[in-house]
């Protein structure tokens, strides 16, 4: 297996997706529910666990936290903790699972994955469905876990 295409051109920034979006309200993958100092987070539309969420990192590009200043990263991981305080709230998961990766887009975002009773793989990493997507969720649901998310 190869790292993706163009991917060290990716990691120095040159055709970043997230850096292209700028803040939009959505994505062709989510629906933003919180606009923070330095990062949004949307509520992904992806039928493989409900309130699965990724923050991404809205300053200059970088792959890595260690690239943040402590300043940036302090603020970083209070968003993404806001972020993951929310879906709680909304969801009332048993564990919450944060997840940096990076390998395919190496843009700084995390992965915030409510795991719940009925968990498809208690104890382990979550099943992520080869080549991403799982399904679209049901819209009024969806729209109703954004507004409460929201606010």
């Amino acid at each position: 297996m190869n790292w993706p295409t163009g991917f060290a051109a990716l990691k120095r920034g040159e055709g970043c997706e997230m850096c292209e979006q700028g803040r939009p309200e959505e994505t062709p993958y989510g629906v933003r529910f919180l606009a923070g100092e330095v990062a949004d987070a949307y509520l992904q539309l992806d039928d493989r666990q409900r309130g699965y969420s990724v923050v991404i990192w809205r300053g200059r590009h970088v792959a890595e936290p260690t690239e943040l200043s402590p300043e940036e990263a302090t603020q970083y991981w209070l968003e993404v903790l806001e972020a993951g305080r929310r879906i709680e709230s909304r969801f009332a998961p048993l564990k919450m699972n944060y997840e940096i990766l990076g390998n395919a887009l190496p843009h700084l975002h995390t992965h915030v994955i409510p795991r719940y009773e009925d968990d498809p793989r208690p104890g382990n990493r979550f099943p992520h469905p080869p080549g991403g997507k799982q399904g679209d969720p049901e819209p009024s649901t969806f729209r109703a876990d954004v507004e409460a998310l929201s606010s």
